[in-house]
């Protein structure tokens, strides 16, 4: 890897002289804007968290790996993507805003996060690619779940198909189609504080199963909250649950 870097690294957590958690942090001490997609089962759930937190990008359970592996796949790569820019070391430490106002297309969200990233040249590898992650996950669930009102469990089962054909009919329904994203970026070298808000009748996060347990973490639903909750410092939701504030603190 070392000589040849690849675009992204797969890797099951039980391995034969090392596991899974002792090669992200080897990972992540020289390449450390690698993406890093763990395969997971429900018996290393606790594994599977500890590997998040030591710099994994994102998991993709064992059990739908035939239906979800290829899109988790397009996801991480579309993000990694977003987030090579040219580094300005002349930047301004003044805190800056930026806001943005998106249609329910998930074509928007890579252009977005690579102008987020880029008044964030002080900010390490892992941090950008944590905050990329962040940011994806947390305005597709706006676009789809919150503004479209697409249920996730249909993402349950063989294939996703279901899931996908109910966003196409809900694009063809102007009551849902034409519902705004809106995304609100302070940031600093030192933080960056994101707040994104659908226009739809929003959910109550206490609802949500926490997604480290063990028979949850092996569900494709409720991945985006599990990863967002990981990468960030503090995540907040307002009372009607369809606004979410998201903090990373920059380590120096």
């Amino acid at each position: 890897m070392q000589r040849s870097v690849p675009d992204l690294l797969i890797t099951d957590l039980q391995l034969p002289e090392m596991n899974g958690i002792e090669l992200v942090v080897e990972i992540r001490k020289s390449l450390p804007s690698l993406p890093i997609l763990l395969v997971t089962h429900s018996d290393n759930a606790k594994m599977a968290m500890e590997a998040l937190s030591a710099g994994a990008t994102s998991f993709s359970p064992k059990q739908s790996l035939q239906k979800d592996l290829p899109t988790t796949i397009a996801q991480l790569l579309d993000v990694a993507r977003a987030t090579r820019y040219t580094h300005d070391l002349a930047f301004c430490p003044m805190p800056g805003h930026q806001m943005f106002v998106l249609d329910n297309e998930l074509s928007m969200i890579a252009p977005t996060i690579e102008n987020l990233q880029s008044h964030l040249p002080a900010w390490s590898d892992r941090d950008r690619l944590h905050i990329a992650m962040a940011i994806e996950e947390a305005i597709t669930n706006a676009m789809h779940h919150g503004n479209l009102e697409v249920d996730s469990a249909l993402r349950e089962g063989e294939t996703d198909q279901r899931y996908y054909d109910a966003v196409a009919d809900r694009k063809q329904d102007p009551s849902f189609y034409n519902r705004k994203v809106r995304i609100e970026a302070e940031f600093s070298d030192r933080h960056i504080c994101i707040q994104i808000s659908d226009e739809g009748p929003g959910f109550e996060p206490r609802d949500v199963g926490d997604p480290r347990e063990a028979e949850n973490l092996q569900r494709v639903s409720g991945r985006g909250l599990l990863l967002i909750r990981t990468f960030m410092d503090q995540v907040v939701h307002n009372s009607v649950g369809n606004q979410i504030t998201m903090t990373k603190l920059r380590q120096i």
